[in-house]
């Protein structure tokens, strides 16, 4: 059976392309910044999400790719087999 990987491990493997990542993430936010309609685009649902989904990034608090996910999921819709 293979043992894990230690978290320096992990940062050696995985560092450059995770900081690449968030790179794509701030640039995105500041185009949203800079494009036409900024202040309308504040009340949209979509931009809440993502800054939520950044907040459960930095909380310090486990399971967050879980926590992630279900910020972006819908809220289960009992009568969904009638639609």
């Amino acid at each position: 059976m293979a043992q894990a990987r230690t978290a320096k491990d992990t940062l050696d493997h995985d560092f450059l392309d995770t900081r690449s990542r968030i790179l794509d993430v701030a640039a995105a936010l500041d185009r949203l910044d800079r494009g036409d309609g900024a202040q309308a685009a504040g009340d949209d649902e979509r931009l809440a999400k993502l800054l939520k989904a950044i907040e459960i990034l930095t909380d310090g608090k486990p399971d967050r790719a879980r926590r992630v996910q279900l910020a972006f999921s819908l809220a289960f819709d009992d009568g969904w087999r009638s639609g």
